[in-house]
């Protein structure tokens, strides 16, 4: 298809959606039309796509014929109504939000870490993984091919920006608040998030893991193709804007030393190695991902307790890697199968 593909984005609007647009525009996606997408409330207005201004158009009043890409990113309940719509005109759908990613027929993907998921598509629907299982993997992916990797233990601290650009705002109102010394009100986040740590993140299950926590789990052994593979996790909610960091330890089928770990992830595609402590060199969300593409790795380590246990500390940025890249490089992987 010489002249591009006709790409649509949905939820246009928000955090993910226009980074989904620049991120189109800086790779040059081979685009003949885009088309910004968002509900009745944001049509109208204008979203940028590089250089050039797009009109926000109503979701759904749009008529999807003629789309070749559909890059949904406005939550599960608005995927699950017009992601089936979109894919039964033809279109193939790369939905962000939580609404398919388990079922047996769509593909969940991590463009570094399983493409050949994308061999079958048979419901023309390929789901992005959660924000935090994305980074990891990318991370564990060169680890479990050389090793095996029989037990994840893993505590996030998740940027606000996860949680939508309410909470972006409400971090940036409790901080001036407290910095007036007034008293922060919270409205997105159930208690103060300034200032503070939050140990939920989405709504408790049964078992006392929250949802996100579960996420976790379940997409692991997805993207891995390992249902036999540990997971335990704890997600915590954290002041800072952009940007998710992880502690992961993991236990390995056989041994492996910190520095032949340092030298696959060196190698390993979409990943940077920050790994000097003695010069101060670890990643963090402000300096390392914040606006970035890689996941970053750093204090790689094998862990005191277990004889074939690892330890590593892993960032990325959370609306960039962790959402809007990689449906981006999914469309790119799709792309050049049909060039």
């Amino acid at each position: 298809m010489s002249q591009g593909f006709k790409v649509a984005v949905v939820g246009a609007t928000g955090a993910v959606g226009e980074t989904m647009l620049a991120i189109l525009a800086e790779r040059n996606f081979p685009v003949s039309e885009v088309i910004a997408l968002a509900s009745d409330r944001s049509a109208g207005g204008q979203v940028d796509f590089g250089r050039r201004k797009l009109t926000v158009r109503d979701l759904a009043s749009f008529d999807p014929s003629g789309v070749d890409f559909a890059l949904f990113s406005a939550g599960g309940d608005i995927s699950r109504e017009h992601a089936p719509r979109f894919a039964a005109a033809g279109a193939i759908v790369i939905d962000n939000s939580s609404a398919f990613r388990m079922d047996a027929d769509v593909p969940l993907v991590v463009s570094e870490v399983n493409p050949e998921a994308l061999d079958s598509i048979p419901r023309g629907i390929v789901a992005n993984p959660n924000c935090s299982t994305m980074q990891m993997v990318v991370a564990l992916k060169p680890i479990y091919d050389a090793v095996g990797i029989t037990r994840i233990n893993v505590a996030t601290y998740q940027s606000v920006s996860g949680a939508g650009r309410s909470a972006l705002e409400e971090l940036g109102r409790q901080t001036a608040a407290l910095l007036r010394f007034e008293d922060p009100k919270p409205a997105h986040f159930p208690v103060q998030i300034a200032y503070n740590l939050i140990p939920q993140i989405d709504a408790f299950t049964d078992n006392g893991y929250t949802k996100e926590e579960m996420k976790l789990v379940h997409e692991t052994r997805k993207i891995l193709g390992d249902a036999n593979i540990q997971v335990n996790p704890t997600a915590v909610r954290v002041p800072v804007f952009f940007g998710h960091s992880e502690a992961v330890h993991v236990e390995t089928r056989d041994k492996i030393t910190a520095a032949q770990a340092r030298a696959l992830l060196e190698k390993a595609p979409g990943v940077v190695v920050v790994d000097d402590p003695a010069n101060g060199e670890w990643p963090t969300p402000v300096t390392h991902a914040s606006g970035s593409d890689p996941v970053f790795v750093g204090r790689i380590r094998e862990d005191i307790s277990h004889p074939r246990g690892l330890s590593m500390w892993i960032v990325a940025d959370n609306i960039r890697k962790g959402a809007a890249l990689n449906a981006v490089q999914i469309a790119e992987r799709l792309a050049a199968r049909r060039a």
